[in-house]
């Protein structure tokens, strides 16, 4: 390998996102160009730690032919992973107990081996982290910001929200039609933990009648008042879109009260592992909504959960485009020996934000944002004062 040639690798990080592989080839396309060669580390980095698992090794190295004819469009072709975390990777022990251990030194030895000259992580927040880790300790780590909850800070639209978004408006289509059929009150939950974007956007674009988030805190009198006003014999339906994080004030507070020993004692005793969702929360939030409405407004309501479902389908033409270009910045980056940062999309450029401003933040829905701007002029409820 001449001294000028680069080698480097790309990896994906945990949870399915559509047209990943529009980043292996945007990164293929504008390293060939530059006569540099590309490797894939299959599932996370197992295939770097754990090659023997692979009857065809760990690393898939791309030729220039097959870089032009991979389809964007496709199942990932690297794979996914459950956990891509080298400092806690999960052992079973000569005691035959599960127990976990640092591997960032074995998998830091092995890219040197491997003649790695810098690694491109397509990974959410927690990833960032890792890589951020991983760079401290010498890795020259390029980082694409993928999100289907569009959450992470320093960039404007990480990679995957927008195929999520599509699928969302779909399936939100779907259930209004439903809700105006059978005319009852469709709550509908959607991802969104800690950031709302997923739900006001898609909410706006369905035109619901009611949209909670995170940021905004929901009194649900309130919200009880304004679709009393919205339901008619003309209209006898009604659909209210809520983030999975969603925050409800004034709930009803009618339950078995559990003392702080027991709970201390059994977690199980208390109200919330009654509910079903001590592990899983998806779901939570809409059945909760959607049986409080009920006994507001006297009005049949049913919760819905299109939750990580959203994650599948075909990958949007916006996402196809972004995957390409945030491949193409990574190399980018390499070029210009930019190490240890994130490929960042801020309209209409493409930059390079350093790893440790861009990690420990959530990209959240701002009291002043335009959507919320939006949601008002069309008579949204989210929730704001004056709404």
């Amino acid at each position: 390998m001449s001294k000028n040639k680069k080698r480097f690798a790309i990896m994906v990080g945990a949870g399915f996102v559509p047209a990943i592989n529009a980043v292996v080839k945007g990164a293929g396309l504008a390293a060939s160009k530059l006569g540099w060669e590309v490797t894939g580390i299959r599932d996370g980095f197992e295939g770097l730690l754990n090659p023997d698992r692979y009857p065809d090794g760990g690393l898939v190295n791309f030729s220039p032919q097959m870089i032009e004819n991979l389809d964007p469009a496709a199942g990932s072709v690297l794979g996914q992973s459950g956990r891509i975390d080298p400092f806690n990777v999960r052992r079973i022990n000569e005691l035959e107990m599960v127990e976990e251990v640092d591997l960032s030194d074995e998998l830091l030895k092995k890219l040197k081996k491997e003649k790695i000259d810098g690694l491109i992580s397509v990974v959410g927040g927690m990833g960032l982290s890792i890589m951020y880790r991983l760079h401290r300790k010498g890795l020259n780590a390029v980082c694409v910001p993928r999100s289907v909850e569009n959450d992470i800070s320093s960039t404007a639209v990480s990679f995957g929200f927008n195929s999520t978004l599509t699928l969302t408006i779909e399936m939100l289509d779907r259930a209004r039609k439903a809700a105006q059929s059978a005319r009852k009150i469709a709550v509908v939950e959607v991802m969104g933990e800690q950031a709302g974007w997923l739900a006001l956007q898609s909410g706006i674009a369905v035109s619901a009648d009611a949209i909670l988030i995170p940021e905004i805190p929901m009194d649900l009198k309130n919200l009880a008042e304004r679709l009393k006003e919205k339901i008619s014999l003309s209209r006898p339906y009604g659909l209210v879109v809520v983030a999975q994080g969603a925050k409800i004030i004034n709930k009803n507070k009618k339950k078995e009260k559990v003392s702080s020993l027991k709970a201390s004692l059994s977690p199980l005793a208390t109200d919330d592992a009654n509910s079903g969702y001590v592990i899983h929360s998806s779901g939570k939030a809409a059945e909760m909504v959607a049986t409080e409405l009920q006994l507001l407004i006297a009005e049949e309501t049913y919760p819905l959960v299109i939750g990580p479902w959203a994650r599948g389908g075909n990958p949007s033409a916006v996402d196809r485009q972004l995957g390409m270009a945030y491949g193409a910045g990574a190399i980018q980056a390499i070029k210009a020996d930019q190490k240890g940062v994130m490929v960042s999309f801020i309209p209409p450029e493409i930059k390079f934000v350093p790893l440790a401003n861009a990690i420990n933040k959530i990209r959240t829905v701002s009291a002043d944002n335009e959507f919320l701007k939006i949601a008002d002029s069309l008579g949204i409820y989210v929730g704001k004062e004056g709404n």
